[in-house]
């Protein structure tokens, strides 16, 4: 399952992502302190990133059903298919139009192409 994040889903599953796996009272009692929410604000938020496939709250303890790194991977992917035809070539373009790659950059993406050559 995929969905974007709302800037309040992102926040929390970074926060939980650091910490977890962790007591849901525990993340209460976090969410209270980094964000001023309330206990039921803490849970709605909770629920709508269980159903979007990210977490789990099982035996009352938070855990992530995806890394952040799998996340951002899947939610790239959707980006590029939806965005650009599913062309990163085209992606690249876009992305880098009026702002010049470094070095550095250009000799990473080498080598990522390289690799992705087998």
């Amino acid at each position: 399952m995929s969905y974007t994040l709302t800037e309040a889903e992102e926040r929390l599953a970074k926060l939980i992502w650091e910490k977890e796996p962790l007591p849901s009272s525990a993340l209460v009692t976090l969410c209270e302190e980094a964000f001023d929410w309330k206990k039921s604000t803490t849970y709605t938020m909770l629920k709508r990133l269980e159903q979007k496939g990210v977490f789990q709250n099982k035996g009352s303890v938070v855990q992530a059903l995806l890394s952040q790194e799998e996340w951002e991977s899947q939610e790239s992917r959707k980006m590029v298919a939806d965005g650009f035809g599913g062309s990163l070539p085209r992606f690249l373009t876009a992305f880098t139009r009026g702002n010049r790659l470094t070095k550095e950059e250009v000799n990473r993406l080498r080598c990522w192409l390289d690799d992705q050559e087998g």
